[in-house]
């Protein structure tokens, strides 16, 4: 499955969350580093609702862009 993730730019860091996945979330210092934490928290979070018997979500966001001028 695929799943929507926003990382958003900290003061020195990035954040991480998936609108499908309530409090899973993750920070590192670059971009990269972000993705791959919000990737490790997703399989463990998923994990977790395996393990106490609970279907995973499904992904149902998306994202675009919109331009102004």
């Amino acid at each position: 499955m695929k799943y929507l993730i926003i990382i958003e730019k900290a003061n020195d860091n990035y954040s991480a969350y998936l609108p499908d996945v309530p409090g899973c979330i993750a920070t590192g210092k670059t971009i990269e580093e972000t993705k791959k934490n919000i990737t490790e928290a997703l399989v463990m979070h998923l994990q977790g609702l395996i393990e106490d018997g609970l279907s995973s979500p499904e992904p149902k966001a998306k994202a675009d862009y919109v331009a102004v001028s």
